[in-house]
C-alpha cells in the first residue's frame, strides 16, 4: 500500500510538473530562444575569433632496402621517435629560430657562389667566373612573435602507428596562423639534422590559410538555449511554489479537509442587456374612448 501511495505521490508531481510547463509554454519558449539569439551573438560579434592551420611533416630515416628487417626495424623506431620530435618542436631552439623567421621572411632564390679560377701556363691564376652572391626575396610580411607566445600558440598532433606529425599553430588572423605554423616546420625540418642524426625530414602538406576554431558559434547557441530554458522553468517553478491562491475545489477537499456544500454559478451578461422598468398604469389593459 505505501509503495502504490508513493507511485501516485509521484504521479501527481510529474502531472504537476506538466501541467505548469503547459500553462507556461510561451513563457519557456520565448526565453530559451532569446538567451539562444544572445549566444549567437556573444559568439559572433563580442569574442575575438581564433584561427588555427596545420602543417604536416614525416621524419623517414633511410634504411638498407636489400635488408626488409633493418628496413622494419627503422619504421618502427621512427614511429617511436615521434614523441621525441614532438618535445623538440617545442623546445626552445625551434622557436627562437622560427621567430627570427617570422621577424625577417626571406627566402633564397639562388645560393652564393664563389669565384673560380684557373691558373694558366705562366703559373699566374686566372678569374674564370666572378664571385655571385645569394640572391633573396622576402616571401611575405613580418610578424614580431616571441619565443613565449609561439610557445603558447604552436601544438603537435600526432597519429597512432604513423610517421606523419601535425605542428599547429592559432593566431587572430587566417594569414598569421598559416604563417606561424609554416614558419616552425621549416626551422625544424633545418634544425633537426644538427639536433639528431636525421637524414630525411619533409614537408608533407604546408599550412594553408587557417579556419575558425574559436568560438564555437553552435556551441554558444545551444548553451544559451539550454541556460534559457532551464532559469526559465525554475523562475516559473519559484513562482507557482510560492503562490498560496486556492484554484480549484480538489485544494479544499482534499488538503484542507474542508466540505463541499455546492457551487455558484457565474453568468457572463452581455453588455446590451438592459433592464426596463415597467409603468405602475400597465397593469390592465389600456381603453380606448371614441367619440361618436
Amino acid at each position: 500500500m505505501e509503495q502504490e501511495q508513493k507511485q501516485t505521490e509521484n504521479t501527481i508531481d510529474l502531472t504537476q510538473l506538466l501541467q505548469i510547463c503547459r500553462r507556461h509554454i510561451w513563457a519557456l519558449i520565448i526565453w530559451s530562444v532569446g538567451l539562444a539569439l544572445a549566444g549567437w551573438g556573444v559568439a559572433n560579434f563580442i569574442i575575438s575569433p581564433k584561427y588555427t592551420s596545420n602543417a604536416q611533416i614525416l621524419v623517414n630515416q633511410k634504411a638498407n632496402k636489400n635488408d626488409p628487417n633493418a628496413a622494419y626495424n627503422t619504421q618502427q623506431a621512427n614511429m617511436q621517435m615521434v614523441t621525441t620530435y614532438k618535445d623538440i618542436v617545442t623546445s626552445h631552439v625551434i622557436l627562437q629560430d622560427a621567430s627570427n623567421r617570422l621577424a625577417n621572411p626571406v627566402r633564397v632564390v639562388k645560393k652564393a657562389k664563389p669565384a673560380k679560377y684557373k691558373t694558366n701556363a705562366e703559373g699566374r691564376r686566372v678569374l674564370v667566373r666572378k664571385a655571385q652572391p645569394e640572391v633573396v626575396e622576402r616571401s611575405g610580411k613580418s610578424y614580431s612573435v616571441s619565443t613565449s607566445e609561439l610557445a603558447k600558440s604552436v601544438s603537435v598532433n600526432t597519429q597512432q602507428q604513423s610517421q606523419v606529425f601535425s605542428i599547429s599553430a592559432t593566431a587572430d588572423t587566417p594569414e598569421k596562423a598559416k604563417v606561424e605554423a609554416n614558419a616552425v616546420a621549416r626551422s625544424f625540418r633545418d634544425q633537426i639534422p644538427n639536433i639528431m642524426n636525421i637524414n630525411n625530414v619533409t614537408i608533407v602538406a604546408p599550412a594553408t590559410d587557417g579556419s575558425q576554431s574559436s568560438p564555437n558559434v553552435k556551441l554558444f547557441t545551444l548553451a544559451g538555449f539550454v541556460i534559457g530554458l532551464v532559469l526559465s522553468f525554475a523562475v516559473v517553478l519559484i513562482r507557482e511554489m510560492s503562490d498560496t491562491t486556492v484554484k480549484d475545489d480538489a485544494f479544499l477537499t482534499d488538503n484542507l479537509g474542508l466540505v463541499d456544500l455546492g457551487q455558484v454559478s457565474h453568468f457572463h451578461v452581455s453588455s446590451s442587456f438592459v433592464i426596463r422598468k415597467k409603468n405602475k398604469n400597465s397593469n390592465g389593459p389600456k381603453r380606448r374612448s371614441r367619440r361618436v
